[in-house]
């Protein structure tokens, strides 16, 4: 039994070594400059092919937390490039500032596509969480002048997205309150008074401005929705509402219910649901 586990632990281990072997890192990449604060991006990059197309990740963490380090790469065997980028929290400046870096960093990783080496025609956003939300509200928020902002040295370069990836988003802030759970309403309205500036109750329009689902338009990209049918975090009325929105459009919409997951579960992780995503992605032009 011990030598068995000793041979499933190195065979563990070299498929780690591998996989990183496989992967190219490119860290703390400093794509642009907000409130003399240095906002950076890591890509994670497969060494084949060698034009992958990119995937833009935006971390989670109720828009006042998190990082862009340790980003799923679950996507990567099956070619694509991703890149890890770091906003403003919400503490520090509230919506729309974190849009605003984040189409700064898609930016900037167009502009710098040949540099790095992905593909620059079509780029993926994926998020999940407040991430999710915030991959939302930038996929359905292509061209709009008030969230694109200024930041960064590649302010006419486009920031448009051509698909989207949404893990479990918040996607409507004026129906959000109705639908949770007590545990959800304690999580949610510090968060998003701190997210919009002040108690949601006072900045209606703000916070319908700051849902995707009222952004939707017959132009925008490809969505695939994830939701967890136990996740008393985000309601899964949230990702029932927005995938409405699209279908409504007659846009490109699919949505995976996941049985038995939470707001955080190994499901969202495995290979069978990235073979989707890629199946999807495919059939959208990537």
């Amino acid at each position: 039994m011990k030598t068995t586990l000793l041979l499933t632990l190195f065979i563990f281990c070299s498929l780690q070594i591998q996989a990183q072997n496989d992967i190219e890192i490119t860290k703390d990449i400093v794509f642009a400059e907000a409130d003399g604060k240095k906002l950076q991006l890591d890509i994670y990059k497969p060494k084949a092919p060698k034009e992958p197309y990119l995937i833009v990740w935006v971390h989670g963490g109720a828009w006042n937390t998190g990082s862009k380090e340790n980003p799923p790469l679950g996507l990567l065997p099956f070619g694509y490039a991703l890149a890890s980028v770091d906003f403003r929290a919400s503490t520090e400046k509230p919506f729309p500032a974190d849009v605003h870096d984040i189409k700064a960093a898609i930016r900037f990783l167009r502009a710098n596509a040949s540099k790095y080496g992905y593909k620059s025609d079509k780029i993926i956003i994926w998020g999940s969480s407040s991430g999710g939300h915030l991959a939302a509200l930038v996929a359905t928020t292509n061209n709009n002048t008030v969230l694109e902002g200024n930041l960064g040295n590649f302010t006419n370069t486009s920031s448009s997205v051509q698909a989207c990836i949404d893990f479990f988003g918040p996607t409507n802030f004026l129906t959000i309150l109705n639908q949770s759970t007590p545990h959800g309403l304690n999580v949610r309205l510090p968060a998003l008074a701190i997210l919009l500036g002040k108690p949601l109750d006072q900045v209606t329009e703000l916070a319908k401005s700051a849902s995707p689902v009222y952004q939707v338009d017959a132009n925008d990209p490809p969505l695939f929705i994830v939701h967890g049918e136990q996740d008393i975090q985000v309601p899964i009325n949230q990702s029932i509402e927005l995938m409405s929105a699209y279908k409504s459009k007659n846009l490109k919409v699919q949505i995976e219910f996941i049985p038995d997951a939470g707001h955080s579960s190994p499901a969202y992780a495995k290979k069978e649901l990235m073979e989707k995503i890629d199946i999807f992605l495919k059939g959208s032009g990537f």
